[in-house]
């Protein structure tokens, strides 16, 4: 590792504890990835690329220290809940669907079967047979 490198992770490791022990300095001191790189002086795409393993020991340390759930874990949770109600209701839609086909399919089958015979009645005038007779 190069000495920017090595200065990246030592600014971030700083800012963990100070944002852990309630004393931001350059940042509004929410416990997130965003307020993390901001701390400590550092692009976030720097974090979460270059110093991903800080951002994961950062997060744990919050769950550990404070015992609460990281903003950002809090956030993907509801994301999980809405989609799990999404996916029901979309499998629910799927199956109402597969529902009515099969209604649909079993309709069309009784009225086929259901034809009268030609040569009992014959066609209205306004109807053009789709299968020719046979005489």
């Amino acid at each position: 590792m190069n000495q920017r490198h090595e200065d990246e992770r030592s600014r971030i490791r700083a800012a963990m504890d100070r944002l852990l022990a309630g004393q931001p300095t350059s940042s509004n001191g929410s416990l997130t990835g965003v307020a993390l790189a901001a701390e400590a002086g550092v692009h976030r795409m720097a974090l979460q690329k270059r110093h991903a393993d800080l951002k994961e020991e950062f997060y744990a340390r919050v769950r550990t220290e404070t015992h609460q759930t990281p903003e950002v874990e809090k956030r993907l949770r509801k994301e999980v809940v809405r989609l799990k109600e999404a996916l029901k209701d979309s499998r629910a839609a799927e199956a109402a669907s597969r529902h009515r086909a099969e209604q649909l399919a079993l309709a069309a089958a009784v009225l086929i079967l259901r034809q009268p015979d030609s040569q009992a009645q014959p066609a209205p005038d306004n109807v053009i047979p789709l299968r020719p007779s046979i005489d």
